[in-house]
């Protein structure tokens, strides 16, 4: 549904978006994770139209998006995070404006405008200044606009930002019911934000692709924990030996349990190796107490990245000097 591929952006030396690439199947809920200054809302301006890249290509239903804008337009509803409403116009009024431009035929406005604001819990709204709404119906006003034409696409930029707890959890459970008929892209910088809407994550950490993966598979357990009894000998070794297990970390002892030594085990295989480590704990002769897989966060994953990002950062500086 949409292809970014090398997408740079510069404004003059600064570069906010480094060759960026990733694709959007028909569907997708994808969260746009990042830190403030990521480049997120610069991918997404680009993706809309707003801006142009430097470089690379964009495309929205097979439609390029520098060839093509209006095209690509036509196919997207966009909510940016700051929407653009008029304080002083009633809701119906402002939509039955946003239907006149986005070109829906006089005879449909009407039926456009009723469908939105039903989707968006504003039909006791409709005659109230959209100055004297809440934030959270604010947001709604603004939801209802990108949906006005029934798109394919919806990018919503920061879209519970600044709202209340219920206002939150009220506009992710508008966003999954409008993912049931569009593709979403929604950007954040709120770690549940994206566990309890995407089914995809793209984190981008100065303006790089750190990752595009499932919200699954992102989160899949790649490190089993073993406690044993202290004093078992040949426990470092013999699980070095399990089949799967690609490296083992002494974390030491375990204060919640006195007595209590503990592993961590990395593994690369499709599921965690707990039977070959029991059965390992058997022939070494220790005494085993817990053998569990651990389930990563998605904050867990997101500090592994910027540290791996940092990291790499005196590398880079290192070549470019050289």
């Amino acid at each position: 549904m949409i292809s970014v591929k090398n997408l740079e952006k510069r404004y003059g030396e600064v570069r906010a978006v480094k060759g960026v690439s990733f694709d959007v199947a028909k569907g997708d809920i994808v969260g746009l994770l990042g830190q403030n200054g990521a480049g997120k809302t610069t991918v997404m301006k680009i993706l809309t139209g707003y801006l142009e890249p430097t470089s690379g290509a964009c495309t929205v239903g097979g439609v390029d998006v520098m060839l093509d804008r209006i095209g690509v337009q036509k196919q997207i509803g966009y909510l940016p995070e700051n929407a653009p409403l008029y304080p002083e116009l009633l809701v119906q009024e402002y939509l039955l404006m946003m239907a006149e431009l986005r070109g829906i035929e006089p005879g449909k406005q009407i039926a456009a405008v009723s469908d939105a604001v039903r989707a968006t819990g504003l039909t006791k709204h409709l005659v109230r200044p959209i100055g004297n709404l809440s934030k959270g119906f604010r947001q709604r006003v603004g939801l209802a606009q990108a949906i006005l034409h029934k798109p394919e696409v919806l990018i919503l930029d920061e879209p519970t930002n600044g709202l209340d707890p219920v206002q939150i959890l009220e506009i992710r459970a508008l966003i999954k019911r409008l993912a049931e008929h569009s593709t979403i892209i929604l950007s954040t910088h709120i770690l549940h934000e994206i566990e309890a809407v995407c089914n995809r994550v793209v984190i981008l950490i100065d303006g790089e692709l750190a990752a595009d993966s499932t919200l699954g598979d992102m989160l899949k357990a790649k490190t089993v924990r073993v406690s044993v009894k202290e004093g078992s000998d040949g426990v470092g070794t013999g699980l070095g030996r399990v089949p799967g297990v690609k490296k083992v970390t002494r974390r030491g002892a375990d204060l919640e349990n006195r007595g209590y030594d503990v592993w961590a085990c990395d593994f690369d295989s499709a599921e965690p190796p707990t039977t070959e480590i029991i059965a390992a704990a058997a022939t070494g002769g220790w005494k085993l107490m817990a053998v569990a897989p651990e389930t990563p966060s998605l904050e867990n994953v997101f500090r592994g990245l910027m540290q791996e990002h940092a990291a790499r950062a005196p590398a880079k500086t290192e070549e470019k000097a050289a």
